[in-house]
């Protein structure tokens, strides 16, 4: 399948299951004694005032181009967020063009691996738009791990956080935590998903974890926002941390996560000692800093 067929796919997918979602009453729709109860194709049809092969059209991902009034218009019809309606417009193809022509970095700048150890006892770490992890510092390898020891084509959050064991037994609300980053993933590829990795991420992942199959098929969207996340660490124990995600100015497709220690419990000093060592972390600081392709940074 190629690019545009994948996004036309991916369209037609979300539309369907949307409209799946709803409920007639939300609609003010009449309740049907005889038959499927759920929403039809024909009345999303008459509520947008897009017609009905139109719109059938859209859900089977045929090669047809959706005007913006016809996307607005089943978004209303849809009750879509903010969010969602967002992303139907860059599956339709209204979007920044270098959404689609910006290629993904195979390794972070060299000012952004310094601002990343410039964090010092922080974990941060950056990562590319499918999200690939480029760069992390001495602190995310000693809460996390040394990356460079994991083959490169796993350094993929996404791919971590559903193959990962040691990742999963970090996050105790491992349920939610994976569905939100799957439903932030999914918002900010967009068209991209059509792109030879990010193709290639999403039928692995498909193929390797039910788990994400059924995030996936839920066709969920949600925006990134910072909130306080909490781990537990099998070396220093209850970790409360915030989570920040910033993006350089010069490479604003590159977003660097920084985790920070919540200051009115004793992470600060949980964390200080998983990085000093002190803890007995055999990792601490004797990681070295290394980029993506494992070489050993100075």
């Amino acid at each position: 399948m190629n690019a545009d067929a994948t996004i036309r796919r991916e369209l037609g997918q979300f539309l369907k299951t949307r409209r799946r979602q709803l409920t007639r009453a939300e609609l003010g729709l009449p309740a049907i004694r005889k038959g499927p109860s759920g929403v039809r194709r024909e009345e999303i049809s008459y509520l947008s005032g897009v017609s009905i092969t139109w719109y059938s059209w859209l859900e089977q991902g045929r090669e047809i181009m959706p005007s913006r009034q016809v996307v607005d218009a089943l978004a209303r019809a849809l009750k879509l967020s903010v969010e969602e309606h967002t992303y139907i417009r860059l599956l339709a193809g209204y979007c920044d063009p270098q959404l689609l022509s910006e290629p993904s970095p195979q390794a972070a700048p060299a000012h952004v691996q310094r601002l990343l150890d410039a964090v010092g006892g922080y974990p941060a770490f950056a990562i590319a738009p499918d999200w690939t992890v480029a760069a992390w510092n001495d602190a995310y390898a000693a809460f996390y791990r040394d990356l460079s020891k994991v083959p490169t084509a796993d350094r993929n959050l996404l791919w971590l956080i559903f193959t990962d064991p040691y990742l999963r037994g970090l996050i105790p609300d491992w349920e939610f935590t994976s569905r939100r980053h799957v439903a932030q993933f999914r918002a900010e590829a967009g068209p991209r998903l059509g792109q030879p990795s990010f193709m290639r991420l999403v039928t692995r992942l498909l193929d390797s974890s039910e788990a994400f199959r059924a995030c996936w098929e839920s066709h969920d969207i949600e925006r990134f926002a910072s909130r306080q996340r909490i781990f537990h660490h099998p070396v220093v124990g209850e970790l409360h941390m915030d989570q920040h995600r910033l993006a350089p100015s010069d490479h604003p497709h590159l977003r660097l996560v920084i985790y920070t220690p919540v200051l009115t419990t004793d992470t600060p000093e949980r964390l200080r000692q998983l990085i000093s060592g002190e803890s007995g972390n055999p990792t601490g600081n004797m990681i070295g800093r290394r980029d993506r392709a494992g070489r050993k940074v100075p």
